[in-house]
């Protein structure tokens, strides 16, 4: 019992430190966090951010680059971080290098208006088609949830099929919601989920949350099976329909067996992995010849990033240490 108390207050201890300016103003100063944080962040521009996709790419692996940000205060803020996908969209087909783009919705102003930031998403949507590259809008915190899946049904509505969402395995609702978007071939990231939720609407159990992740995997095989194939498009930039997001092995491996009892091919599935972390584990599959696609975060914001990953699970904190010193 001391042991799960233990486990809780550093979850929330980490989760608070995300969000919390004065932390953000005074670790991310410190030398030991920041040596430690660029492990698991590319760079602080988009130059940096670009050679560590080509380095990816040279591995025979994709990626996903997300320019660190989010609950923007300004619709100044918000404009400016438009610019910046629009940037990066740009220096990935100047660039040449195989990598589509994730943001976050309150980052172009989903909490200041949520017309505004419709119309930001449709914006980028707009240039990422003109470039032929795609949009993963990625899950936040569960008082966004609704909102975030409203704007991406909307955005399918509005003929953008260019854009996929994240859905996130420790919150009960996650089944219907993924119903929802296979019944319109959306394209789904399943990931486990990294804010801090009460049990009335989030699995509070890491083993709880492990097993929804496996029947909601299951359930995207299910969808990929019956979306009909091939449905593959054979561009880099845009994965197949299920897309796993996880580290876990021994899930990989259930989650590859059960694909391959459908009779589905190696690439009608993608696994999704944080950059920095279990290169061997990339470099094996993508050997194996799975789809592997690295989220590649940078910019200057990335504190709260790298606070929630070692949120995740306190466990995070060696483990990220044991990835530091990983050849």
């Amino acid at each position: 019992m001391i042991n799960v108390r233990i486990i809780v207050m550093l979850r929330s201890f980490f989760v608070s430190l995300s969000s919390s300016s004065w932390a953000q103003q005074t670790f991310s100063r410190w030398g030991i966090v920041k040596r430690l944080a660029s492990r698991f962040i590319a760079g602080e521009n988009s130059g940096d951010a670009i050679q560590a996709v080509r380095r990816l790419n040279e591995r025979g692996i994709q990626a996903t680059l997300d320019h660190l940000g989010e609950n923007t205060t300004t619709l100044d803020e918000a404009n400016r971080a438009v610019d910046e996908v629009f940037h990066i969209l740009a220096e990935i087909d100047r660039s040449g290098v195989r990598a589509n783009v994730s943001i976050k919705l309150s980052q172009i102003g989903l909490i200041l208006d949520q017309e505004v930031c419709s119309k930001n998403l449709k914006k980028i949507l707009s240039k990422a088609g003109e470039l032929g590259n795609f949009i993963r809008i990625d899950m936040e915190g569960s008082s966004l949830t609704e909102k975030t899946l409203a704007l991406f049904f909307e955005a399918r509505e509005s003929q953008f099929d260019n854009c996929g969402v994240v859905i996130q395995s420790y919150l009960y609702r996650s089944q219907a919601d993924i119903q929802r978007i296979l019944s319109i071939h959306g394209k789904v990231r399943l990931c486990k989920g990294a804010y801090q939720e009460p049990p009335e609407i989030a699995y509070p159990r890491k083993r709880d949350v492990d097993e929804n992740y496996e029947r909601l995997a299951e359930q995207l095989l299910d969808g990929a099976f019956s979306a009909g194939l091939p449905r593959l498009s054979g561009d880099d930039c845009i994965p197949p329909l299920p897309a796993y997001a996880t580290h876990d092995e021994n899930l990989i491996k259930k989650i590859c067996a059960s694909a391959d009892s459908r009779g589905l091919p190696k690439n009608a599935l993608e696994f999704q992995m944080l950059y920095g972390i279990r290169r061997d584990l990339q470099d094996q599959l993508a050997a194996n010849g799975y789809p592997v696609r690295v989220y590649v975060p940078y910019g200057t914001h990335w504190f709260p990033y790298f606070m929630r990953r070692l949120g995740e699970r306190p466990a995070n904190v060696w483990f990220l240490m044991s990835n530091f010193f990983r050849r």
